[in-house]
């Protein structure tokens, strides 16, 4: 087989990585890009096309945008174009078994976990929340439970403290991406068989609410700092003062000790709040209604001191 025909399903950031390097590649074509319709978006919540749909049409594809995958008008569009394969990354629906079928080996997804770990909404966010060593991108064949398709290939990428969500988001879409270019091919090509997931391994990577950025001092300095890393692109991490909130946009761990939530040491580049566990160094922060800032800059104008309370 020398060029493989694919329709591409993706919407996210996350996904455009995925389908420039099947439009890249020479031993792909791209015969459609499935993506959800435009959104509101911005202050004036003017309609504004997916990141994949502006990748595809800027490479003159044609580019199908259904409310829903799952119809038949859907499935038929899907099915005329005879494609081998479909890819989905980051597409934001859930394909019916008919959609699956619409291809002659099915579709094959990339998912944000070293699976069976952290099937799921949010799988990036968890695996540094919970303090996982590694993470990773799974090229799994979709099935119609949820993220328990058989495996493809895995990349996998080590989480020291200075990888957060922003910095594992970039690097797992650029893994993705190899994936397709080296692994699928070779899928394809019967050079590479899928294996069974092991039901043993599951865990559930649940899907993130607003929630849960509100801090809770009484846990170790070492698990807030890992929900913070977690939660980096959304929804951040906030704590409270006097009533009023307050985002914490760079902490360091520290060994001081004290009383849970409680203000122990103050310089002039930083604080130092108790928990449960050791403390933490805040950095950078921005206080309610005002713009990012250095700790220093909010030091010189607030009484914040040693023995304050947050939370």
């Amino acid at each position: 087989m020398s060029v493989v025909p694919v329709v591409f399903m993706g919407t996210a950031d996350f996904a455009v990585t995925a389908l420039d390097a099947l439009i890249q590649d020479e031993h792909y074509e791209v015969l459609l890009v499935v993506t959800q319709p435009d959104r509101p978006a911005g202050r004036k919540m003017q309609l504004k096309a997916s990141p994949v749909k502006e990748l595809a049409l800027k490479h003159d594809l044609e580019v199908f945008t259904p409310e829903s995958i799952n119809t038949p008008e859907s499935i038929e569009k899907l099915r005329t174009c005879n494609a081998e394969i479909g890819v989905v990354v980051a597409y934001g629906q859930i394909l019916k078994q008919e959609v699956i079928d619409s291809f002659h080996r099915g579709c094959v997804n990339i998912h944000g976990s070293l699976l069976p770990r952290w099937r799921g909404a949010a799988p990036i966010q968890r695996a540094l929340m919970e303090g996982d060593a590694e993470s990773g991108v799974s090229l799994q064949k979709i099935d119609l439970a949820l993220d328990a398709g058989n495996l493809i290939g895995v990349r996998k990428v080590e989480l020291s403290d200075d990888v957060d969500a922003v910095v594992l988001y970039d690097r797992l879409k650029h893994l993705g991406a190899d994936l397709i270019r080296v692994d699928l091919m070779d899928y394809i090509r019967g050079n590479l068989s899928s294996e069974q997931q092991d039901a043993s391994k599951v865990t559930i990577a649940k899907k993130l609410k607003k929630e849960d950025a509100e801090i809770d001092w009484s846990l170790s300095a070492r698990e807030i700092f890992n929900r913070y890393r977690g939660m980096k692109i959304w929804p951040g991490s906030l704590t409270y003062r006097d009533g009023k909130m307050l985002k914490i946009h760079k902490m360091l761990i520290s060994d001081k000790k004290g009383e849970a939530g409680q203000v122990i040491a103050v310089d002039k580049k930083s604080f130092t709040v108790a928990c449960g566990e050791a403390s933490l160094e805040i950095l950078e922060i921005q206080p309610q209604n005002k713009p990012k800032m250095e700790v220093s800059a909010y030091l010189t104008g607030t009484d914040l001191k040693v023995g304050d309370k947050l939370g």
